[in-house]
């Protein structure tokens, strides 16, 4: 269930924990969608990494304050916050990060991914996404997902190890 939509308002772009549950509980709301004391804190969790979260990494850390923190109930809310575009999964490193935007429709998303950190840096370049949709329509392919990954290494880690790149 993934629509298209590219990020218009670089002003609704929440990053800090709280904020961004108070968004998402939010769009919840209005979109008449339950969001659980697992599920928010799995958001709040996520957002507050700052860096992308895997599944195991998530699970240990809610069990520190939710007793019924089990892998079923912790994967279910996983699944929740991605059918409703609150989270991403970069598949090549099987982990979850908040969604820059979380008020607005599931979109494109191109992300470059550090192969040494393992840090992820969503781009929010509307050329990307346009061209992408255009290209496969073009080629009379139907797109209903896009998550772009680019892997290399990141300048942080380039300028510690002059080396690389």
């Amino acid at each position: 269930m993934s629509h298209t939509h590219v990020c218009t308002d670089p002003k609704h772009h929440v990053h800090d924990g709280n904020a961004y549950v108070a968004e998402v509980e939010r769009v919840c709301e209005a979109r008449g969608l339950r969001l659980t004391a697992i599920r928010a804190n799995a958001l709040r969790l996520i957002a507050d990494a700052g860096r992308p979260m895997k599944a195991y990494d998530l699970l240990d850390r809610m069990k520190q304050t939710h007793d019924a923190a089990a892998p079923p109930t912790v994967y279910r809310a996983l699944d929740f916050l991605l059918e409703h575009g609150f989270i991403h999964k970069l598949a090549s490193i099987n982990a979850f990060v908040a969604c820059h935007h979380p008020g607005a429709p599931a979109h494109a998303v191109p992300f470059l991914i550090c192969d040494l950190c393992q840090s992820a840096t969503e781009l929010e370049d509307e050329r990307i996404v346009q061209t992408l949709d255009a290209r496969a329509r073009a080629l009379g392919f139907t797109p209903r997902s896009q998550t772009l990954e680019v892997h290399g290494v990141c300048a942080e880690c380039a300028s510690v190890d002059k080396s690389i790149g």
